[in-house]
């Protein structure tokens, strides 16, 4: 994750997962091997069918028109294909449910409507959502939504059958979270502020 689009470079993560699979490199079992993708549709099938790790969809929206803006891909494969090719994945079953990611922004997606027509959504894909609350970067217009929020729209999915994990944030003071490794000067200030959160303990410690 974080490294481009896996299933662009299909050809090339296929063999990186054979040879992670395979009793003469790592023995990796597939259930331990998950493919992340935004929804690049044509390649999926292919990836159940000739390789079969574990799916991961980055999600994050029920609707088209909000998923044009989170994830643009969608323009090009919308919700209703990719969720076809989902159903259809050759590997996903019971035992090797797709996982979603779903990153919970305030007052955007994070509605007891937005959990119900997640639900629905998913009817018939053997899955868990893995819901991620928001990790902010300088300049974002957006906010993670309230801790009661993100509660209540976990219940929901619970509710509905659907394993509904939390993702506890790590690394947000120094913009390392999920989703903040945006642009090499951001990740400058975030050094620098560290920095500067050392230089102030040494301080205080003296």
């Amino acid at each position: 994750m974080g490294r481009g689009a896996p299933l662009y470079a299909y050809d090339s993560v296929a063999e990186a997962i054979e040879t992670l699979a395979d009793g003469d490199g790592l023995g990796l079992g597939k259930r331990r091997i998950t493919v992340s993708t935004s929804g690049v549709v044509p390649e999926i099938s292919r990836l159940g069918a000739e390789v079969g790790p574990m799916l991961a969809i980055s999600l994050h929206a029920v609707r088209d028109d909000l998923r044009d803006v989170l994830v643009p891909i969608n323009k090009k494969y919308p919700i209703k294909a990719l969720m076809e090719a989902c159903r259809t994945y050759p590997a996903a079953s019971n035992a090797k449910r797709i996982t979603f990611e779903y990153v919970m922004l305030k007052g955007v997606n994070d509605s007891p409507a937005d959990a119900r027509a997640l639900v629905k959504l998913l009817e018939g894909v053997p899955a868990k959502i893995n819901l991620i609350p928001f990790n902010p970067w300088p300049g974002t217009q957006y906010e993670c939504s309230d801790w009661d929020t993100i509660e209540r729209f976990s219940d929901i999915v619970f509710r509905a059958g659907y394993a509904s994990p939390v993702r506890t944030p790590r690394g947000r003071d120094i913009l390392a979270a999920c989703g903040q490794l945006k642009s090499e000067s951001e990740k400058l200030s975030a050094r620098e502020r560290l920095a500067y959160r050392a230089m102030m303990a040494s301080a205080e410690a003296e």
